[in-house]
């Protein structure tokens, strides 16, 4: 295992930086999930990090010791890419041990390679056969094994799921996950896939315009948002952003005459004082279409149901936002918008960034 430590790491392709002055440091032993849209850099990190790319400022170090040098055979890494590239004449079983084979590993050890990534994967009904014959999640798997009879100090994997039929990707992300525990080995997986992230990653790092926005615990990415991207990437329904506006009586939402009266003395005495344009940032699990009166009057759009949950969609000037019918009885009438004070978020409307009192004293 492997402590991957990046600093001032920048890759330019002539003008267009596709690293911009990322630093991190990956633990050892820890799942690492490199989140972000396409083209925000992730990938570019990765292959920097497994030597297939140059970095053009700034180093990698494996437990300490820079590796810019070095060859991808000769960091001792494992790749996984997003589409798996097994040997179609070879069997899974020759598939597996064929790293060992190439780099003429005694037959005897091979073996107990072979006895021992078969047991934690789950393959040995499946060593005869070929990969025409398996499904693509039990492909994947294989690729998995293959990568992992090595024992590799760090585990690469490039949008490993993302080429695999639903109905496999949910049962892959358990089954990856579970080995990533039992294995023990530094893992860093890219993704823009936020569901794979939020229930993998021992930490996320999210990437916007080859630069790290945030690194936290899933939970914490999810709760605490460091800025206006960070809030609307992660999260599905997305986040609700509104524009505010301190006036007599509480928060004025947008540019209508919608105003948080009935949360005055639950809101932080900072924000209905504040002289900066403020967004409101609320998660739709936040929003409740409720009959309590201590809602707002909004007029509501739409009630649909997903799965068990009812969501509600509303209007505040031109933008629609959602969150979720509580009311009582699907088929009641009327009701109002409540928001829940403890889910209310604070964002800075000129910079994006997160603002709480400590920012705004």
């Amino acid at each position: 295992m492997a402590e991957i430590t990046l600093k001032n790491l920048s890759v330019r392709f002539g003008a267009f930086n596709a690293v911009d002055d990322v630093s991190l440091t990956v633990k050892n032993g820890e799942f690492v999930v490199y989140l972000g849209p396409s083209g925000c850099g992730k990938t570019t990190t990765l292959r920097c990090i497994a030597g297939l790319v140059k970095a053009s400022s700034g180093d990698v170090l494996f437990d300490g010791v820079r590796v810019n040098e070095l060859s991808a055979s000769e960091r001792n890494i494992a790749m996984v890419f997003q589409f798996v590239s097994l040997y179609p004449h070879l069997s899974i079983k020759e598939n597996i041990v064929f790293p060992l084979k190439a780099r003429g590993v005694a037959k005897a050890q091979i073996a107990r390679k072979l006895d021992w990534v078969t047991e934690i994967f789950k393959l040995g009904d499946e060593l005869a056969r070929y990969p025409s014959a398996l499904p693509p999640g039990a492909r994947q798997k294989v690729a998995l094994a293959r990568a992992v009879i090595r024992e590799p100090a760090v585990l690469l994997l490039d949008e490993p799921l993302s080429a695999i039929d639903e109905q496999f990707r949910e049962e892959m992300r358990w089954e990856l996950g579970h080995l990533q525990r039992q294995l023990g080995v530094t893992t860093i997986y890219v993704t823009h896939d936020q569901r794979e992230a939020m229930s993998l990653a021992d930490r996320i790092v999210l990437m916007n315009n080859s630069r790290i926005v945030q690194v936290s615990e899933p939970d914490r990415m999810f709760f605490e948002p460091i800025d206006v991207f960070a809030g609307q990437f992660i999260g599905s329904p997305s986040m609700n952003l509104i524009d505010l506006a301190p006036v007599e009586g509480g928060l004025k939402l947008g540019d209508g005459d919608v105003t948080l009266t009935a949360l005055r003395d639950r809101l932080p005495a900072w924000a209905l004082s504040s002289k900066r344009p403020l967004k409101l940032g609320v998660r739709p699990l936040n929003v409740h279409l409720t009959d309590d009166a201590d809602g707002v009057a909004i007029p509501v759009d739409d009630v649909f149901s997903v799965g068990r949950e009812r969501f509600f969609s509303f209007r505040i000037g031109d933008t629609i936002h959602q969150g979720v019918d509580k009311r009582r009885s699907p088929s009641s009438s009327g009701g109002s918008v409540h928001f829940d004070p403890a889910g209310l978020l604070f964002f800075d409307a000129a910079t994006g960034r997160r603002v709480d009192a400590e920012v705004a004293a």
